[in-house]
């Protein structure tokens, strides 16, 4: 076999390589951050939401929060500062594990840096035992 018969094969296999990591990148892009939002409003138990926390509901990219008794909040969970995610309540805090911005439960305003902006508000409406929560 002659040496352009290796540099070939070096080619198809570098171009077959290439071609499967490109593949394996473009599945990993549908994770939950990036699928579309349900279309409508939400409708979440108030059970499900603690008082002095809050429940994220990361497929619907929405927080929502009870401070205090009978006091509902919802928010937008994605992060104003990069975009990702919310991922916690914690102490009275939606926590924004990336770079670690907090946001007050009560308001959505920023507690801690890096972040500069607030979490954008949802209408939240409570009907007997059921938020209704429009994006």
């Amino acid at each position: 076999m002659s040496s352009s018969g290796r540099e070939l094969s070096r080619r198809a296999f570098v171009g077959g390589v290439c071609a499967a990591g490109c593949l394996a990148v473009a599945g990993c892009a549908g994770s939950s951050e990036s699928e579309p939002k349900r279309s409508g409003p939400l409708q979440v138990p108030v059970g499900d939401v603690p008082v002095g926390g809050g429940v994220v509901l990361r497929a619907d990219q929405v927080v929502v929060t009870q401070p205090e008794p009978g006091v509902f909040h919802a928010f937008s969970a994605v992060c104003t500062h990069d975009g990702c995610l919310v991922s916690s309540i914690d102490k009275g805090l939606i926590v924004c594990r990336c770079h670690g911005s907090a946001f007050s439960v009560d308001d959505g305003s920023v507690v801690r840096s890096p972040a500069q902006k607030p979490l954008p508000t949802r209408v939240v409406e409570q009907t007997g035992d059921t938020l209704t929560i429009t994006t």
